[in-house]
């Protein structure tokens, strides 16, 4: 029987979730599988994926074929190295040891990524989310000027409108006194 391990789509239209499981070839892709290996969230950022190394690991060495994103995804996790540096041990190539330590390496390295993507974004957001309320200050700023300035020079316009009157009313009392 020939085997794959894909992704079995879950979630709502627009929202997909994916459970990666291990099935026949000729199964559907939303029908009967063998075994649930993990889940893959694409929604978040970075995509959250949840996989029993192990599990996946023991399928890889049994044959399954892997789909295109279930192998970026097994990829992603260190499984396709993992079974890359265990052919190197039956080879020869090196031993157990030195391919236990290549792997801690890589598993260290891919670690320091996630964090450095995860503290970029996490930077990134608090950039924006502190522009976006300098931004609103300033306007904050303009409007309340904007609104001072109408209304300082309709106090002076009255000012000057109401010493013009006197004026007048004085001009007038004086014309019909004399």
């Amino acid at each position: 029987m020939a085997t794959k391990i894909r992704l079995q789509r879950h979630g709502k239209k627009g929202k997909p979730f994916y459970h990666v499981v291990v099935a026949d070839a000729r199964s559907p892709r939303d029908g009967k599988f063998i075994e649930r290996l993990g889940s893959y969230n694409p929604n978040t950022n970075p995509a959250t994926i949840i996989l029993d190394f192990e599990k996946s690991l023991d399928w890889m060495n049994k044959g399954a074929q892997p789909t295109d994103t279930a192998r970026a995804i097994l990829s992603y996790k260190g499984v396709l190295y993992k079974k890359h540096l265990q052919g190197g041990v039956k080879k020869g190539a090196f031993d157990e040891a030195k391919a236990e330590e290549l792997f801690a390496a890589w598993t260290e390295g891919k670690d320091a990524q996630i964090e450095g993507k995860k503290s970029g974004l996490a930077k990134s957001k608090d950039d924006a989310k502190k522009a976006a309320l300098a931004a609103e200050a300033k306007k904050k700023e303009e409007k309340a000027a904007a609104i001072a300035a109408k209304n300082a020079p309709v106090a002076e316009e009255t000012a000057t409108e109401e010493a013009e009157e006197a004026a007048d009313a004085a001009e007038n009392t004086e014309e019909t006194e004399g």
